[in-house]
């Protein structure tokens, strides 16, 4: 019998088959609709197909079924291109009371939660290559929900992730919980899974993870994999997958739980995304993650090189909206622990920058001014930097010299820290009259503290005469402790007669400054009284 091959199908320009329209017709819907709406007696048709799912080979799969009388195997291995397929021809016709291939393959996908891992993946890996098709997405996500189901479900690894399943019957690692042993290995309970999902695209893992995150997946366990995909799928690839890797990793880091991702490991994916030029979204992300714990941060972490083409040393600007970020949700959302680390960080950081001569005033500013002032007990190490700063910018004026001195708080400097600025020419006459000032309110505030004290050891309150009167001797009146107490007012009243050595000692210098600043330029103006 001869076989008619009256029609030629084009398949994406990849293959020509030439096939019986009246076997395939009957089972496919598209073509019966075609056939009936065409005119003529034309012998030959030609269909151009340009984005036929799978290509020649599953149109070549389709044709089989068709010419073996609506017959066919549906197995893990080809299961995605058949149901993609059958979609797309719109095969949900049934011929001599055979069950349409739709129907079949729809069947086997309900079936999906009882196979093998092996399977699994060799489906998922088929939906992947058939993503630009929408007729691919109903396979995929059942596939997807089947494997997220087998991963949270697996009670035990298997014992090679990579080409075995967790539902095989090999052999197995002890699942005893007292062992060590078995939490030290790699192919832990845990994070079996992750060498095998390396075979999926960002497209997918996207997918994947935000599945996972709707099923309460653990995020820990979530974020521990995406740095596991980030640093595999780096070490090959051109730029633009690098890139597209690393977007991807930061876009699903960015909606977990930020306290389950580890700090380290965003500062690892930073360094990596710095060479990449990724999007603008992206790194605003990690710079929130990386700010959000940025009491975690060590100077290391810190000293970040600018990027290629600048003329400063470090990336003042990155640390700046690493800082924005740690503050964005309000001082109230931060615990004074929390501010303190920040402080003194940046306190180290901004004494390493300080001596590079290209950093920028209104940079340096910002860096010394940009947390609140609570978050600092000591502005000490402030001061040094800002010494340091005026050291290398010599040719600042008094203006931008006054500018830089606005973010230190004179009350939190130690004497010696102000005796030091009271005798530096780096800064201007009115920041050291400032810091004298603060240093005599200090002063005042002592002597007062001092006798107060004082008062209450030589005439104590009246009630506690009344409690002695009665025969209760009162503690505070007893000798050890008013001993103590004397003890203590002595020592204050030696800090004072030092404070007040200091402050005339300033006083002397300052108007010593004053007088050959303001030599020869016009009359010097009289100081303030600094000490009584």
């Amino acid at each position: 019998m001869a076989v008619c091959c009256d029609l030629e199908v084009d398949v994406m320009e990849e293959e020509t088959f030439m096939v019986d329209k009246k076997v395939i017709a009957p089972y496919c819907g598209r073509l019966s609709k075609l056939f009936g709406k065409s005119t003529g007696s034309a012998r030959n048709l030609k269909v151009i197909f340009n984005d036929f799912p799978g290509g020649a080979e599953n149109f070549e799969l389709l044709s089989r079924f068709c010419y073996n009388n609506g017959r066919i195997d549906v197995t893990p291995s080809n299961i995605s291109f058949l149901h993609s397929g059958s979609l797309f021809m719109e095969m949900n016709s049934s011929v001599s009371g055979t069950p349409n291939l739709l129907e079949e393959t729809e069947k086997s996908l309900k079936g999906m939660n009882f196979w093998a891992w092996s399977e699994l993946l060799i489906t998922i890996k088929q939906c992947q290559d058939l993503l630009p098709f929408p007729s691919s997405s109903g396979s995929l996500e059942k596939c997807v929900d089947s494997l997220i189901g087998r991963m949270v479900t697996s009670s035990e690894p298997s014992p090679c992730p990579s080409t075995s399943s967790p539902d095989s019957s090999g052999v197995r690692f002890s699942c005893d919980t007292g062992s060590t042993e078995s939490l030290k290995n790699s192919c832990s309970r845990a994070t079996w899974w992750f060498e095998d999902l390396l075979v999926l695209s960002t497209n997918l893992v996207e997918m994947v993870i935000k599945s996972m995150v709707l099923r309460k997946f653990d995020h820990s366990i979530i974020s521990r994999f995406l740095f596991y995909y980030q640093k595999s799928k780096c070490y090959t690839g051109t730029p633009d997958e690098k890139r597209n890797v690393v977007e991807t990793v930061i876009d699903m880091l960015y909606i977990l739980d930020w306290n389950s991702v580890s700090f380290k490991s965003l500062f690892g994916i930073l360094r990596v995304s710095l060479n990449l030029n990724i999007r603008k979204c992206s790194r605003t992300k990690l710079e929130c993650m990386i700010g959000s714990q940025m009491d975690q941060a060590t100077l290391d972490n810190m000293l970040i090189p600018s990027p290629y083409g600048m003329n400063y040393l470090y990336n003042v600007n990155l640390v700046l909206r690493f800082l924005k970020a740690f503050l964005h949700g309000g001082i109230s959302q931060t615990s004074p622990t929390q501010l303190r680390k920040v402080a003194s960080l940046m306190d180290l950081y901004i004494a390493e920058v300080a001596p590079d001569p290209c950093l920028k005033a209104s940079k340096f500013l910002a860096l010394t001014m940009a947390l609140p002032d609570s978050a600092r007990d000591s502005y000490d190490r402030i001061y040094r930097a800002t010494d340091m700063y005026l050291q290398v910018h010599a040719g600042l004026s008094e203006e931008e010299k006054m500018k830089i001195c606005c973010a230190l708080n004179y009350e939190k400097l130690s004497s010696e820290a102000c005796t030091h600025l009271s005798q530096n020419r780096k800064f201007p006459s009115k920041s050291a009259v400032q810091a004298l000032m603060s240093q005599q309110i200090k002063l005042k505030s002592l002597v007062k503290a001092t006798n107060k004290t004082k008062s209450y050891i030589d005439s104590p309150p009246s009630g506690v005469i009344e409690i002695g009167r009665k025969g209760k001797k009162n503690e505070s009146d007893s000798p050890t402790n008013n001993e103590k107490l004397r003890a203590h007012l002595q020592g204050m009243q030696w800090r004072v007669t030092e404070l007040e050595k200091i402050c005339l000692k300033m006083q002397t210098q300052m108007t010593k400054i004053m007088k050959s600043r303001v030599s020869g330029h016009s009359t010097p103006r009289s100081l303030p009284k600094l000490c009584s």
